[in-house]
């Protein structure tokens, strides 16, 4: 567990940072109301550990769910270091006074292109931030609605949201109020092990909680169904309607599930466009490929020849996902399909993104794998 910036009880007051820009009118959204009038948007514990990844568990008009506010410095990827906060002089500074709804469009076309490249529907995607973004549902784009959607929509969580919010694996967008959104909680928020007091977590060595990790996880065949999703999340993110992008923070603590062990993202901060990724760290200087590191798990190369960092991802999304899952499925897997399952893991975390008809051999990994474990499971009740 990590630990709390706010510990106590149930905080019951209003981010004031927010409700004052919505009290001047800066900024507007759906949950601005709950937030700052009726004070029905409840902040309880927090996520946290640090200033610039604010997090609490919360309930809006009694319905659970994840307030996050400040989440990503905006615009830009930092290799290697922390995020800062961002700066509020200059955090709800567009669209000024006079900004046409057509011009707002334009600025929002003109973002999407640098950060998915140029695709032809991007013409759609801003069509549905504009549906987003009309948060009281009155036909029209406010000032206010304006930046706080601009301010959005400068975090790949809340665009990601956005473009896959029809797939089952993504939390829902509850709503949003300046650049603080509410969105879908998860009853599990990890894919295994239990919580411990943050000051416990500090004294236990490492490969010891990897063990308790290990015992303290659902039945197999409920291991298979939440894998399974993540196999089908990987699907949705691999060239989607807007283009590929890169999970570069493969984690357990990133994944949950819910009480029917469908798979839920909880954390997608780390999830990048690629063509945003690549402009962000190609010619950027490095001593070895230890400098061409982005979260954990996105790694390019180093050439030598110029000394600097390459724009080609080295592995798939699927091959980290496998990778995470080999431990996570090996243990207690049914006898008959062990060796099987095992084959296709290792083949699968051995995936190269420069291979020869990587995208084949990606698809056909991926339906073999999906294939085996829905056999298995298909007939037993914990599916």
């Amino acid at each position: 567990m990590a630990r709390s910036l706010c510990p106590g009880a149930w905080l019951r007051k209003p981010c004031y940072l927010q409700c004052d820009k919505y009290k001047t009118g800066v900024i507007d959204g759906p949950a601005c109301n709950s937030l700052c009038v009726t004070e029905t948007l409840y902040f309880g514990k927090c996520l946290s550990t640090k200033p610039s990844n604010q997090m609490y568990l919360g309930i809006w008009d009694n319905l659970p769910g994840v307030v996050k506010c400040q989440m990503e410095q905006a615009l830009h990827l930092d290799f290697g270091t922390e995020l800062e906060p961002r700066k509020e002089i200059v955090l709800f500074d567009k669209p000024t006074r006079g900004t046409t709804v057509q011009k707002f469009k334009e600025m929002v076309y003109s973002l999407f292109k640098a950060k998915l490249g140029d695709q032809g529907n991007l013409s759609e995607l801003v069509n549905l931030i504009l549906t987003v973004a009309d948060g009281d549902k009155d036909g029209q784009v406010s000032l206010g609605e304006a930046k706080s959607t601009w301010a959005l929509l400068q975090l790949n969580e809340f665009l990601l949201m956005v473009i896959l919010q029809d797939k089952e694996h993504t939390p829902k967008l509850m709503g949003f109020c300046g650049d603080l959104y509410v969105m879908e909680s998860v009853e599990y928020t990890s894919l295994y092990g239990i919580s411990l007091p943050w000051v416990i977590e500090l004294f236990i060595p490492s490969g010891f909680r990897r063990s308790m990790d290990q015992l303290f996880t659902p039945s197999w065949p409920r291991k298979a169904k939440i894998a399974i999703g993540l196999l089908e999340f990987v699907e949705d993110v691999f060239h989607g309607p807007y283009g590929n992008f890169l999970m570069c923070d493969t984690s357990a603590k990133n994944l949950g599930y819910n009480d029917k062990y469908d798979l839920k993202m909880v954390d997608m901060r780390k999830i990048v466009p690629e063509t945003n990724l690549k402009e962000l760290i190609k010619d950027r200087h490095c001593e070895s490929d230890l400098d061409c590191v982005y979260g954990t798990d996105c790694r390019t190369s180093c050439d030598q020849s110029t000394m600097k960092c390459t724009s080609e991802v080295i592995q798939p999304n699927l091959a980290k996902a496998c990778q995470l899952l080999k431990d996570y499925l090996l243990r207690g897997a049914p006898s008959e399909i062990r060796e099987e399952l095992e084959k296709q893991l290792y083949s699968c975390i051995a995936l190269k993104v420069t291979a020869n008809q990587m995208e084949m051999e990606h698809s056909l990994i991926l339906n073999n794998l999906k294939t085996l474990l829905w056999k298995k499971i298909s007939y037993t009740n914990d599916s």
